[in-house]
């Protein structure tokens, strides 16, 4: 009885000490580590001075831009600037861009097959040939190939498709943000533009009024009944007017422009704006109790998830990278000496050529790589949490601004109507000689600057309401490339 015989491992199939290679390889790889998480947690309620914003059911959303706007004019300026804004254009253009790289990316999952077709015809000198003949050859093939397909064993090719597609969302996200922002730059924009018209119109009141005054008092020092010195009072106060009327037709000249450029709206067309009826707003108030877990659908907090979810798919993708890479290689088809044989039967031919490479030495190229993702894994858990941090921070000052400016414009209101009695008692004190004129000009001269102060405030309570609509994520309509 013979002894067994072993075959050794070379005489075995020459895959099958490819995988043992592969496998031993795949040893060298870097552990996996743990992704950092981000801090999510928001509190459960906005600070306690404002209580205007307490808290309330988790399932309360935010209505559509288009229900909170209560101007027509504003609505259309809205709608012009969705449809004529240049960077809210470029911010879809990015999102078109994006989505075109995750195609490109997710291409790579799949094989490429390609039908080709090669005819060459060769002569071969007596001198190269074992005949010593000259002789003159043809080669006719037609064949479809597989372009080196890699077989995604550890996931690399996956994890770039999975980080092409996050950086995608995000990239969408991200537009809608700045849709948001512009119809928040939009609405601010309008109602400064109506604030300074509306005190224009009192400035531009007071110059005709203080006009008027100033032509009696130039009257009055022609004949003598008046001093210099009190039609000098006189002339200063118009001054003060006129300087401020005109002050506010540049301001307003600029906001124009400004409104202009978001909107496409040539600005000949923001003609001068009539006055809000009392009490009215353009801006719907946004509801009370609306939770903090608003937030997570704030469209820049959306951006930066997809943001870090894409930065663990590259540290995914660099950790595949210490693996061997498999690839497939062939082709089947037809080939034949003379071309009328290249479909006749024999003429059948194929290849196929895997491959396995594994990369010994590069100089720690990708360690290097797998440190780079990490640290920008690491950076985008950073950037999500300042995200939601200022997120949080900027919903906590519009509703202490619209909680303050609400009081601050029943002040204003109440303080106008006290220097409007001033200004009356003053003047009449006056004309009967009881006081001199210096009682008169300071009279009026605050009764400018509180009427001023008041329409000050209530356009600035306004703005808040838009502030808190847009900090809060708002509803901004659908983002369509």
């Amino acid at each position: 009885m013979q002894p067994p015989v072993f075959t050794p491992l070379l005489g075995r199939p020459t895959w099958v000490a490819a995988v043992l290679c592969t496998a031993l390889l795949s040893g060298c790889a870097p552990g996996a580590r743990p992704l950092a998480q981000p801090d999510t947690a928001l509190p459960g309620q906005w600070p306690t001075d404002s209580p205007v914003g307490s808290t309330a059911a988790a399932d309360a959303v935010l209505p559509d831009w288009r229900a909170m706007v209560q101007d027509p004019t504003l609505a259309q300026l809205l709608e012009q600037s969705l449809a004529h804004n240049h960077d809210l254009r470029l911010a879809l253009l990015r999102v078109e861009e994006a989505r075109a790289a995750h195609g490109i990316q997710r291409a790579d999952r799949f094989p490429t097959l390609a039908v080709g077709s090669s005819h060459a015809r060769a002569r071969v000198p007596g001198d190269l040939n074992v005949s010593g003949r000259p002789v003159t050859g043809s080669d006719h093939e037609v064949f479809v190939g597989l372009n080196s397909w890699e077989l995604d064993l550890w996931g690399r090719v996956r994890s770039l498709d999975e980080a092409a597609l996050q950086q995608y969302l995000a990239t969408a996200a991200g537009a809608r943000a700045t849709q948001l922002s512009l119809l928040g730059q939009v609405a601010r924009s309008y109602l400064a533009l109506r604030e300074l018209d509306e005190r224009l119109r009192l400035a531009r009141s007071t110059v005709e009024s203080r006009a008027e005054t100033l032509r009696i008092f130039t009257r009055r020092y022609e004949v003598g009944s008046i001093s210099k010195y009190a039609l000098t009072q006189v002339q200063s106060l118009h001054n003060q007017a006129l300087s401020l009327a005109v002050s506010l037709e540049q301001e307003r000249a600029q906001i124009a422009h400004s409104l202009a450029q978001l909107t496409g709206q040539p600005t000949a067309q923001l003609a001068e704006l009539p006055a809000l009826p009392a009490g009215a707003s353009v801006f719907r108030a946004v509801p009370v109790g609306l939770p903090s877990a608003l937030l997570q659908a704030r469209p820049d907090i959306v951006a930066a998830e997809y943001q870090l979810q894409a930065a663990h798919a590259q540290v995914a993708a660099a950790r595949a990278a210490f693996f061997p890479r498999i690839a497939l290689t062939g082709s089947f088809g037809t080939a034949s000496a003379q071309l009328d044989g290249l479909f006749g039967s024999g003429s059948q031919a194929w290849t196929f050529a895997p491959s396995i490479s594994l990369p010994i030495f590069d100089g720690g190229r990708r360690s290097a790589n797998l440190d780079l993702a990490a640290v920008r894994q690491h950076s985008a858990v950073a950037s999500y949490e300042r995200s939601v941090q200022t997120a949080f921070r900027e919903v906590s000052d519009a509703l202490s601004a619209r909680h303050h400016l609400a009081r601050q414009t029943q002040v204003q209101r109440d303080n106008l109507q006290v220097l409007q009695e001033r200004a009356r008692l003053a003047q009449l004190r006056y004309d009967n000689g009881a006081s001199p004129y210096l009682d008169v000009l300071d009279a009026q001269r605050d009764l400018l600057t509180a009427a001023q102060q008041a329409v000050q405030a209530h356009y600035a309570l306004q703005t808040a309401q838009v502030s808190l609509y847009t900090a809060l994520g708002g509803a901004p309509a659908p983002v369509n490339p």
